[in-house]
């Protein structure tokens, strides 16, 4: 298992498009499936009103709401690939029209906003072949 640095952990998180949002629900932790897409350092995510997310809709000129999002891609037979953990504070998008097309929803909901989560930790583990071996799954 080897550690990935900030950089290394948020390239391979806009490798995929599918990841996991932590939040606090009624003073418990919750988790929802999302898709995503990465900007910079920023993963963006759309929310559909009147579900568990919509919450994390902080007004305009907050801090924003404290979240982590989680993304992976490990093989089920190798058991090789990454793992990236994001904490950082989730913030409505200014214009999430503008994400309309390349953020689809998967499920058959109108998703009119969207989240900004900024990291303020980036974590992440790759868990590699033995070196004798020439499989690379997390990049060069």
């Amino acid at each position: 298992m080897r550690q990935l640095d900030r950089d290394e952990a948020l390239g391979l998180l806009g490798t995929v498009s599918l990841g996991r949002i932590v939040f606090t629900r009624h003073a418990l932790p919750a988790v929802r499936p999302v898709n995503h897409l990465v900007e910079g350092e920023s993963i963006v995510v759309r929310v559909h009103d009147g579900g568990a997310l919509a919450s994390l809709l902080a007004p305009s000129g907050t801090a924003g709401v404290v979240v982590a999002y989680e993304a992976d891609a490990i093989d089920a037979e190798t058991h090789l690939g990454w793992s990236v953990v994001v904490t950082g504070y989730a913030t409505p998008v200014e214009d999430p029209e503008g994400y309309a097309s390349r953020l689809r929803p998967w499920v058959a909901q109108t998703m009119v906003r969207a989240l900004r989560i900024t990291p303020d930790l980036v974590t992440g583990f790759c868990l590699e072949a033995d070196p004798s071996e020439p499989v690379t799954v997390c990049g060069p």
